[in-house]
C-alpha cells in the first residue's frame, strides 16, 4: 500500500477537489459575487436575495442528512455521480430563471445536491487515502474550496459588463459540466475495501458530554457567523464604496485570495501550537473581520471582512473536525452528522435574520452585526473546551 504511486493519490485529490469546486465554488458561493449584479439588473431585491440564500442553505441542510442516510459504499456509488451531474445541470438551469420563483425552486434544488456531493465526495476520497495510509493529505481536498471560490470570482467579474440577468449564469454553467464529468470520472476509479469504511459503533458512550458540548455550541456560532458576509460582502461593498472602488468588483476576490491561502496557515497552527489554540485565534480573527464593515466604514473595513473571515471559515472546518475527533476517537459517523447538522441548521439562519432586520429598517452593514455576534459566542465556548484533551 505504501508503493502507491504519487500520480494516483493526485488523482484522488483532484476528483474531490473538482467535485468541491462545482458544488461551492461554482453551484453555491458564486451567488455572492452575482447578488449585487442581480439586484442591479432588477432581478431580485435585496431582502429576496436573502430569501433565495435562505433555501439554498435550508436545501444544503437536507442534502448533507440524506447523504448519511446514503452513506454505505453501494448507495455512496450511485448517489455521488447523480448528485454532482445534478448540481452542474441546475447551474446551467439558472440561465432561465426569469423570476424569483423560479430561482428559488433551483437554488433549494442545487442546496441539496451540493449537500449530497459536499459530504460525500470527501468522505470517499478520505476512506481511499486512509486505506493507503495517506490520511495526512486529506486536507489537500479543501483547495478545491477554495480555487473555486476564485474561479467564481473570476466567472462573475471578468463578464459582468457583457451579460445581465439570468445569462450572469452561463460562465458558471459552461465550467461545470465538464468539470462534474471529470470528477465522476476519476471517483469511479477509486475503490474502496469493505473493512477500510465500516467504523466500529460506540454507542454506549454519549456524543455530548463536558468536554464535547462547548465545541459544538461554538461550531454552531461558526456556521451563522461566516455565511452573513459570505453571502452579502459584495453588496455590502456596493452599498459603502464609491463607484468605481476597486473593491466593489474586488472584495470577492479578496475572500477567495485569502481562503486558498488559510487552508496551509491553519494547519500548520495547529500543528505548531495545538487546535483549541488555533480554533481561538481562528474564532477572534473572523469575529473581528465580521466586525470590521461597522468599526471601520469603507475600504478597510471591507477588505478587512474580506481577508479575515475569507481566511478563516475553511480554517474552521477543519480545526473542529480534528478536536471533535480528539475528544470522541471512536464515534466519527456520529461526530459528522452532528457537526454538519450544526454548520447546516445555524448557517441558514444567517440570511433569514438579515432579511428580517432588513425589513424592520436596519441596513446591511448593521445586519453584520448578527455575525460577529455569533462569532463572538463561538470564540467563548472554545475557551471552555478542556485544554489537556486538545494538546
Amino acid at each position: 500500500m505504501n508503493s502507491l504511486p504519487q500520480r494516483h493519490v493526485i488523482l484522488a485529490l483532484l476528483a474531490g477537489a473538482s467535485a468541491l469546486v462545482v458544488v461551492h465554488g461554482l453551484g453555491r458561493f458564486a451567488y455572492t459575487p452575482l447578488l449585487p449584479y442581480l439586484i442591479s439588473d432588477g432581478l431580485l431585491t435585496l431582502e429576496q436575495g436573502a430569501r433565495v440564500a435562505t433555501w439554498n442553505y435550508i436545501g444544503y441542510l437536507i442534502g448533507a442528512l440524506l447523504a448519511l442516510v446514503l452513506h454505505a459504499p453501494s448507495r455512496m456509488r450511485i448517489a455521488l455521480p447523480l448528485a454532482l451531474l445534478a448540481n452542474a445541470l441546475l447551474t446551467l438551469a439558472q440561465v432561465y430563471a426569469s423570476s424569483v420563483e423560479s430561482l428559488t425552486w433551483l437554488r433549494l434544488a442545487n442546496g441539496i445536491s451540493n449537500g449530497v456531493v459536499f459530504v460525500q465526495a470527501p468522505a470517499l476520497v478520505l476512506e481511499w487515502l486512509a486505506q493507503h495510509q495517506r490520511t495526512r493529505l486529506s486536507g489537500l481536498i479543501y483547495l478545491g474550496l477554495g480555487g473555486g471560490l476564485l474561479l467564481s470570482s473570476a466567472t462573475v467579474t471578468w463578464p459582468h459588463a457583457w451579460l445581465s440577468g439570468p445569462d450572469r449564469w452561463w460562465p458558471m454553467a459552461i465550467l461545470s459540466l465538464p468539470l462534474a464529468l471529470l470528477s465522476i470520472g476519476l471517483l469511479s476509479r477509486l475503490k474502496l475495501h469493505e473493512p477500510a469504511v465500516k467504523v466500529q459503533q460506540h454507542s454506549s458512550s454519549s456524543l455530548f458530554d463536558r468536554a464535547s458540548t462547548p465545541l459544538f455550541l461554538a461550531y454552531t456560532g461558526a456556521g451563522l457567523g461566516y455565511i452573513l458576509p459570505m453571502t452579502f460582502l459584495p453588496s455590502l461593498a456596493k452599498e459603502q464604496l464609491a463607484p468605481g472602488d476597486p473593491l466593489v468588483n474586488g472584495a470577492w476576490l479578496w475572500t477567495a485570495s485569502a481562503s486558498l491561502i488559510s487552508i496551509a496557515l491553519w494547519n500548520s497552527l495547529g500543528a505548531r501550537i495545538g487546535d483549541r489554540r488555533a480554533l481561538l485565534c481562528n474564532y477572534a480573527a473572523q469575529g473581528l473581520g465580521a466586525a470590521a464593515p461597522m468599526l471601520w466604514p469603507g475600504s478597510v473595513g471591507i477588505l478587512l471582512c474580506a481577508v479575515l473571515v475569507g481566511g478563516g471559515f475553511i480554517g474552521t472546518v477543519f480545526l473542529t473536525q480534528r478536536l471533535a475527533r480528539q475528544l470522541h476517537p471512536h464515534q466519527g459517523p456520529r461526530l459528522s452528522a452532528a457537526l454538519i447538522a450544526l454548520y447546516g441548521a445555524s448557517q441558514l439562519l444567517g440570511p433569514w435574520l438579515a432579511e428580517q432586520a432588513l425589513q424592520m429598517g436596519a441596513t446591511l452593514t448593521q445586519c453584520f452585526a448578527i455575525g460577529a455576534a455569533a462569532l463572538f459566542w463561538g470564540l467563548c465556548w472554545t475557551f471552555a473546551i478542556p485544554g489537556r484533551q486538545t494538546a
